[in-house]
């Protein structure tokens, strides 16, 4: 409001990387890109910790090969990273504030003075390893940095080598060894760098700062261990480097199975086949690339391998056809139902099925639309519902497409969030499982055609509508499939550039809601195989008798539709 928009630029960024799922504020960051008064150089965090500003700009400068510049700033790293422990430990003293409100409520047992002391210095030894941990996350990530002060060690030995400081290398590399004795790497560099040095250096070695600390440090672990061990208290170490020794035999089983249980930190596992984690052989190639866990929500999955790029193609042909041949949205007719940005193009499978039969488009693609979404359906139902059979209450071929010069100072969604079966109210987080909704959808799936487009990621957000938990990428062949309800709110970001296609599925327990014009659509597309059999019988029978087709538009009167009425193409959203 008082145009200082490079201040308003970098409190929005300085928010944003606190709180990187936050929906309001990426949408302001994208439009603050747009102004012609704001530079990149803008976007900075205001608040940004000075061991992280130090660090970054030391990563950086290594990066350009200058590591005479890079090392003040990655030493200047390493001192702010032990200073930012110092202060974090500092803090762990003192009374807690639920202890106090558990003695205030009469909560919990009523030891001695002894037992009380013990308490309360082993949730300040607790509080003291976890600094290491809090020092090393990113504002706004949710995991620290692996390593990170022996890998700041191990930047600093390299880099005073590249630049001739023997001495110092060395002395960097001895500390690296204090972490990890057994390191074959920084050995062999501890090697060379006395090679080259010649004669040994007397009084030269690891760096009094992080002696100190791995010392300290090993001391409060023993003390924990100990306590972990006799008192039944608890302890998460939060160091890959702590020695085996230090943890006694008893404990050590059980810690090796938490670390087993202990849900990734760093890197996702590898997807695992679909055989893996359902007892039935369903596709081969399909695999379990996030479950609900690291979606960071429940009922949800992606898999990946269901289409073939051959299948994709025939499938992004077929809705290109029929909107060519004027196929209409299945939104009621409207050209972009929930954007002025994108133009929408939908194709039902019975549409998809008439087409075929006239000509428009290609029986392969239409046939492969219904067989891909019973593909989807068989596997929904295994990993969701395998007691319970799911139907198909509605599937629908989409298409979005960015328009050309509507894309600037563009804010909205591509499909804003929303919830399958109810009606989302984000001021009070509630899902009303009420009409306009269609309540009766149980789980949704999503299969993609394909990636050369950009923009069009789909995202799971809170109740609140506003943070988003996680992101999927669209890719060929991959299916998000989850449950419809309150739990699974979703939306798609902003198609900007090219065409997104996908396959929408909705599933439903109840049979009175299966989608009957699927059933349709598969009648229609066998009658040319029954009419031309049909046809080769009475000739054999007949020579005599008209063989002359049907119109090429008009439906044979035998299996027309059993009530008599002519088809009809559900308008649903």
């Amino acid at each position: 409001q008082l145009k200082k928009l490079d201040l308003a630029a970098a409190a929005a960024h300085t928010f944003f990387v606190a709180n990187p799922t936050h929906l309001q504020m990426r949408e302001d960051m994208a439009k603050y890109r747009r102004m012609s008064g704001v530079r990149p150089q803008s976007f900075r965090d205001l608040e940004t910790p000075p061991h992280w500003a130090a660090y970054d700009s030391g990563l950086e400068l290594l990066g350009r090969q200058e590591a005479g510049l890079a090392l003040p700033r990655l030493e200047e790293a390493l001192q702010e990273s032990l200073a930012q422990v110092e202060s974090c430990r500092a803090g762990c003293e003192g009374p807690e504030e639920h202890q106090r409100e558990e003695e205030e409520e009469g909560a919990g047992s009523q030891g001695g003075l002894y037992e009380a002391i013990a308490g309360h210095w082993i949730r300040v030894l607790q509080c003291r390893q976890r600094c290491v941990e809090e020092t090393a996350t990113r504002p706004g990530r949710s995991f620290p940095v692996p390593d990170f002060l022996p890998s700041q060690l191990r930047r600093l030995h390299e880099a005073h080598a590249q630049v001739g400081n023997l001495s110092q290398a060395m002395e960097n590399a001895l500390s690296v060894l204090l972490f990890y004795p057994e390191d074959e790497a920084a050995k062999d560099a501890l090697n060379q760098y006395q090679s080259q040095l010649g004669e040994p250096r007397p009084g030269l070695g690891p760096r009094e700062d992080i002696q100190r600390f791995v010392l300290r440090s090993l001391g409060e672990k023993r003390q924990l261990y100990y306590a972990m061990e006799h008192l039944g208290t608890s302890f998460k170490d939060p160091d890959p480097w702590t020695p085996a020794a230090f943890i006694p035999e008893t404990l050590r089983e059980k810690l090796r199975e938490d670390q087993e249980q202990r849900p990734w930190d760093h890197e996702p596992p590898q997807p695992k086949p679909l055989t893996d984690w359902k007892d039935v052989l369903l596709l081969e190639g399909v695999t379990l690339t996030q479950d609900a866990r690291q979606l960071n929500g429940s009922e949800r999955a992606v898999l990946d391998g269901l289409l073939t790029p051959a299948e994709c193609g025939v499938l992004l042909q077929l809705a290109k056809d029929a909107a060519e041949a004027g196929a209409r949205s299945g939104y009621r007719g409207r050209r972009s139902p929930h954007t002025a940005h994108e133009h929408f193009e939908g194709l039902t499978v019975l549409k998809a099925a008439q087409l075929a039969r006239a000509g428009a488009v290609s029986t392969q693609g239409a046939k492969l639309l219904l067989e891909v979404s019973e593909r989807v359906r068989t596997l929904t139902q295994a990993y969701f519902s395998p007691e319970r059979p799911l139907h198909l209450s509605f599937t629908h071929l989409v298409c979005r497409t960015a328009i050309k010069g509507e894309q600037e100072q563009r804010m909205d969604l591509s499909h804003p969030v929303h919830a399958d079966n109810c009606v989302l109210d984000p001021d009070t987080g509630e899902c009303w499982r009420e009409p306009p909704a269609y309540t009766y959808r149980d789980y949704s799936g999503l299969l993609y055609l394909n990636d050369d487009f950009q923009g069009g990621d789909l995202f799971f957000t809170e109740p609140n509508a506003l943070t988003v938990r996680a992101q999927v990428r669209p890719r060929c062949g991959r299916l998000v499939a989850f449950s419809s309800g309150g739990e699974n709110p979703h939306g798609v970001w902003a198609v900007t550039r090219g065409r997104r296609c996908a396959l929408a599925l909705w599933h439903t327990w109840a049979p009175e809601h299966r989608e009957q014009e699927w059933t349709e659509a598969k009648e229609l597309l066998q009658e040319p195989e029954q009419e031309e059999e049909e046809g080769d019988e009475e000739e054999e029978e007949t020579p005599s008798r008209d063989p002359s087709p049907e119109p090429p538009g008009r439906r044979p009167q035998g299996v027309q539709d059993k009530t008599g009425k002519p088809p009809r193409v559900r308008e649903e959203l």
